[in-house]
């Protein structure tokens, strides 16, 4: 049976396909100077002529698909500026503001699987490209324009220097390293051996646990997601501390394969989504560091967000879920923070673009001058805010695209009005089927639009309710 190669089409951030299949070098080289021309279109001026940054991460290829990218936008009159090596995806958006380039072209697959690369395409500004920018690309590619300029340059450039510089002046880095080597505090990072590797060492200026540092393409057979399933070793490194009667701070820290997602573990060992660390955050910068501004969050984000930035008199926006669309706001919007449950989380103070690894400096600053364990700060806030929700999500493979037809068909023509025993009091269609139910909490239905998966997030008062309530879902989908 001959494998099937999808057409090339941009998802929530970026376009990804199978290496040798989907993914091939053939294809790169049509699109990356394709994506330099609406670059050009869109945010040339005469200060801002030709120059593209080109990076990538640490999957199979990357290094060369980079340089066939780079090497085609050359030939089609572009001056490229190639990475010397890997980098964190956010050091290549830095790179195209702070170096006033169109924009960027980064080799990555973030957080799935070995077998896929990507491309992703960021805007002069510092961030993901809007999805208008993205259909011009693909509107190019059944009749792709012919490059008759001369070619440009190829120069090639350290990505991490200016990026760790500017991150570095936006926390207390000493107060954060006496901690590190006085012994008040461990710090464990897993890289997943992706691009956040050396990343915080090179930020604090001392020594760190990092797990999972070496490259793997293969990703020890799983994927480079800050997911529970993969931290097996991050899990029995902090338990193992614990277990030596390690009486300080404790913090775990999550990257995925490019660095923009976060998550991280707490010095018990439990797991802290971003819902966990966007509470924590907000209060850090809010309270401590004084900062103001708009917190723009996903449908998908916790009510306890919206609850805290009351308490700070904080508005709050809410956007579909995909980072482009928390970029787009903050680009129009005076922002404190904007994040999504999925793991990513930018800053006003930064560029509109989700940033792991700023992320990783903001949490360790607010463990270091609050003197909890992230655990027990983010109880300290469900006190403060009397809320104490539990939250999980669930993706669910469909046989096939005319499963997800017919359940979307179901969800318009018969529209849910009870779940799991609870009266649904509204629906919400801003990205999928919010739906709000008498007891307080929310079930979420969303479909892949790429793929046959429905995606099921719930907040719910305790575990056990979000479970049930999820496992209703499931089954309301297993009966189409």
């Amino acid at each position: 049976m001959p494998f099937s190669v999808n057409p090339i089409k941009f998802g929530t951030d970026g376009w990804r396909g199978v290496i040798a299949a989907e993914f091939t070098f053939e294809r790169v080289a049509l699109l990356a100077p394709l994506a330099a021309k609406i670059l050009a279109d869109d945010y040339g001026t005469p200060q801002r002529t030709g120059k593209v940054i080109v990076g990538y991460d640490r999957r199979f290829l990357a290094e060369e698909f980079a340089q066939v990218a780079a090497e085609a936008m050359q030939e089609a009159g572009f001056d490229v500026v190639l990475s010397q090596s890997y980098a964190p995806t956010p050091a290549f958006s830095w790179a195209a503001k702070q170096q006033n380039a169109l924009g960027a072209i980064v080799l990555t697959a973030s957080h799935n699987p070995a077998k896929y690369l990507g491309l992703k395409v960021k805007g002069a500004f510092g961030g993901s490209v809007s999805p208008e920018i993205t259909q011009k690309i693909e509107a190019l590619l059944p009749n792709p324009p012919v490059f008759d300029a001369q070619p440009g340059t190829l120069t090639h450039f350290d990505p991490w220097e200016s990026y760790c510089h500017g991150l570095q002046q936006k926390v207390n880095i000493e107060a954060i390293r006496e901690a590190i080597t006085s012994g008040k505090l461990r710090v464990f990072a897993d890289v997943m051996h992706g691009a956040a590797a050396t990343g915080l060492e090179r930020l604090l200026g001392c020594p760190i646990e990092e797990i999972n540092s070496d490259r793997d393409p293969l990703f020890e057979g799983g994927a480079p997601e800050p997911l529970p399933r993969y931290l097996a070793k991050l899990f029995d490194a902090i338990k193992t501390a614990t277990r030596q009667g390690d009486n300080g701070l404790r913090v775990g820290l999550v990257f995925d394969g490019d660095s923009d997602r976060i998550a991280a573990v707490d010095g018990q060992g439990n797991f802290l989504s971003s819902q966990v660390l966007i509470p924590i955050l907000i209060d850090h910068l809010a309270k401590r560091k004084g900062f103001t501004g708009e917190i723009i969050k996903t449908v998908s984000g916790s009510d306890l967000i919206p609850r805290l930035a009351e308490i700070y008199n904080l508005s709050v926006y809410e956007t579909p879920i995909g980072y482009k669309y928390i970029a787009d706001r903050m680009l129009t919007s005076d922002t404190l923070i904007g994040g999504e449950e999925s793991g990513g989380i930018g800053y006003g103070t930064h560029i509109p673009e989700r940033d792991a690894l700023l992320s990783a400096l903001y949490v360790l600053e607010a463990v270091v001058e609050s003197g909890e364990d992230l655990g027990q700060y983010y109880a300290r806030l469900q006190n403060k805010t009397d809320f104490h929700n539990a939250y999980d999500r669930i993706d669910l493979p469909l046989a096939n695209m005319e499963v997800r037809a017919k359940l979307v068909e179901r969800l318009q023509q018969e529209p849910l009005t009870e779940i799991a025993g609870q009266k649904v009091l509204d629906c919400s269609t801003k990205d999928g089927y919010k739906h709000r139910l008498a007891d307080g909490s929310w079930l979420l239905i969303r479909f892949s639009g790429t793929e046959p998966v429905l995606r099921l997030y719930c907040e719910s008062l305790t575990n056990k309710q979000v479970h049930q309530t999820l496992n209703w879902a499931k089954e309301w989908a297993s009966s189409v």
